[in-house]
């Protein structure tokens, strides 16, 4: 079974690539139907862009990377494409949203044990 993190960048990268040219073709797919059935939506998406970009040297704002996945400014995109939630829309939002917090939660204590199993050397250099 191939790892996710042994998949090479360049396909890695192709079929991001894909998946925003999808999600801007189909803005038909709101973001509030997208949080309430798979947990994330155009807006997380560009906040991972955002977040990946940091201590690169081309980092994103928050602004730049929304455009960047919306293939127009956010404002342009919410008055083009979207329409106000209905109340059963929140509510499927806060039920998925909230089964986020399990892989949240597994994300950060992998992070955080991370660097106390690295060797010294990997984690200090001038070691």
């Amino acid at each position: 079974m191939a790892e996710l993190d042994e998949l090479d960048d360049a396909v890695a990268a192709a079929a991001f690539r894909r998946l925003v040219r999808h999600l801007r073709h189909r803005s038909d797919a709101q973001n509030i139907d997208l949080m309430g059935l798979a947990g994330f939506c155009r807006n997380c998406l560009a906040d991972w862009v955002e977040d990946a970009s940091r201590g690169t040297d081309h980092p994103l704002d928050k602004r730049a990377a929304r455009t960047l996945i919306h293939g127009m400014p956010p404002e342009q995109w919410k008055t083009q494409h979207q329409s106000p939630a209905t109340e059963d829309q929140l509510r499927r939002m806060e039920e998925s949203v909230a089964r986020n917090a399990r892989e949240d939660a597994l994300d950060e204590a992998l992070e955080e044990s991370f660097p106390a199993s690295d060797p010294p050397a990997m984690t200090d250099p001038g070691r």
